[in-house]
């Protein structure tokens, strides 16, 4: 009897270079006019994107306070603590509440309405170098009429929420610290590079007149308690104690009130920037002829 011996059947999964080329090479116009086209409109979209320019300060956290201020803090502060009142959590402290307040919405909010620059921030496409103007988007605001063209659910225009302008202008802000000298840069971005450089001008001051205000509402409002603890009080230690504490908060008053740069002094002004920040029009029109390239290999594939 005749046994039939088992046929090994042998999958080649092995890669064919030469196939491969002849089939992109079968391909190769089309894979020419994908790419052509990529290049094409990579170009157009790079010639329609508006130049913006950055503009930067650099600054350094404010000294406020002598030494000797911040010993009788250190001296007192556990009696303060007990009476009720906070003199102060130091520089480090401040800069810190400083850092966050410059990046939240509340106080972007606050810095756009008060010098009316929600147009600019929120419907400017680009700007003019020869009228040296913005160019503002017609389909989002009327400069004519001075009227919102965007509507709410029910069809009427309405302006841009506080959110919205919150959203546009921290894209255009970039704030950082260097951890080794403790320098900290804000630098805005914008087509404008005259209104960059007036923007960030504003918004350090801002922020220095903010952390001054609040730094004499509390000392004031500690210096009211303090007083009125005197009045309440018979004993004499307790009122002596109050009387030194109402002296250094006087002293941080008047430190406050005699520094406009309370929170940042600066280090570096802000210089008008003359080269253009973005965009990298070379590197989009590599990047999308490169996109073409590879999408039509795998088209033709």
């Amino acid at each position: 009897m005749q046994t039939e011996s088992p046929v090994t059947q042998v999958y080649d999964d092995e890669i064919d270079l030469r196939e491969l080329f002849s089939v992109l090479w079968a391909g190769k116009r089309l894979i020419v006019a994908i790419t052509g086209v990529f290049a094409v409109v990579s170009v157009i979209y790079a010639l329609s994107v508006p130049n913006e320019y950055k503009a930067s300060a650099v600054v350094a956290p404010a000294q406020s306070g002598s030494s000797s201020l911040g010993a009788m803090a250190g001296k007192l502060g556990g009696l303060a603590s007990l009476a009720g009142i906070n003199i102060g959590s130091g520089e480090g402290g401040e800069t810190l509440e400083a850092m966050e307040i410059i990046q939240s919405w509340g106080f972007i909010d606050e810095f756009i309405v008060r010098h009316e620059l929600q147009v600019a921030v929120y419907a400017a496409r680009g700007w003019n170098r020869s009228g040296d103007r913005l160019e503002i988007d017609g389909s989002i605001y009327d400069e004519a009429e001075g009227q919102w063209l965007m509507e709410d659910d029910t069809g009427e225009p309405r302006a841009p929420t506080s959110w919205e302008l919150y959203k546009t202008f921290i894209g255009r802000l970039a704030v950082s610290q260097d951890k080794t000298s403790g320098m900290i840069t804000v630098s805005l971005e914008y087509y404008s590079p005259a209104l960059a450089r007036e923007w960030v001008e504003l918004y350090v001051r801002a922020i220095n007149d903010h952390m001054r205000e609040r730094k004499l509402e509390q000392v004031n409002r500690n210096i009211e308690y303090l007083a009125a603890q005197i009045d309440k009080t018979a004993i004499s230690e307790m009122r002596e104690v109050f009387y030194q504490l109402i002296e250094e908060q006087t002293k941080a008053k008047m430190l406050a009130e005699a520094s406009p740069e309370y929170a940042f002094v600066t280090v570096s002004q802000v210089m008008l920037p003359e080269e253009k920040s973005k965009p990298k029009r070379a590197l989009i029109c590599i990047l999308g002829t490169l996109l073409g390239g590879m999408l039509s290999v795998l088209y033709v594939l």
